[in-house]
């Protein structure tokens, strides 16, 4: 068996059991980064909510024949759609004028490559 201060030294340590516990210092930045990490985090778990929105051809067909009466019948084609509209009601502005175009309401008309494109209402003759 070991024997005390010949194996083994005896040792005493002092421990002082009213330590006050030392607390990290935070700065303004931690916490602002803290905070963005945070927000980062509740983003990757936040969910999203489609809705459907009805978006009628025919609405926008009357909505086209009515610009085009109000302005004279002769409007150049990027005017007729409102770019703050967004994408889906401009693919629906874009489907109404080409139904308008096949049912001979409507003529799109450009003088030579590259130029502007012209929508005017047509004189009703088919072609």
């Amino acid at each position: 068996m070991p024997q005390a201060e010949r194996d083994f030294d005896w040792v005493q340590v002092w421990v002082e059991k009213t330590i006050a516990q030392r607390l990290p210092e935070v700065n303004a930045d931690d916490l602002k980064n803290a905070w963005t990490t945070i927000l980062r985090q509740a983003k990757l778990h936040t969910h999203h909510l489609i809705q459907r929105e009805e978006l009628s051809v025919r609405e926008h067909m009357g909505l086209i024949l009515r610009q085009l009466r109000d302005s004279g019948g002769f409007v150049e084609f990027i005017a007729m759609f409102d770019p703050l509209s967004g994408v889906q009601v401009l693919v629906v502005h874009f489907l109404a004028m080409l139904e308008l175009a096949r049912e001979h309401l409507l003529e799109m008309t450009q003088a030579e490559a590259f130029a502007p494109i012209y929508v005017r209402l047509a004189d009703g003759r088919v072609e």
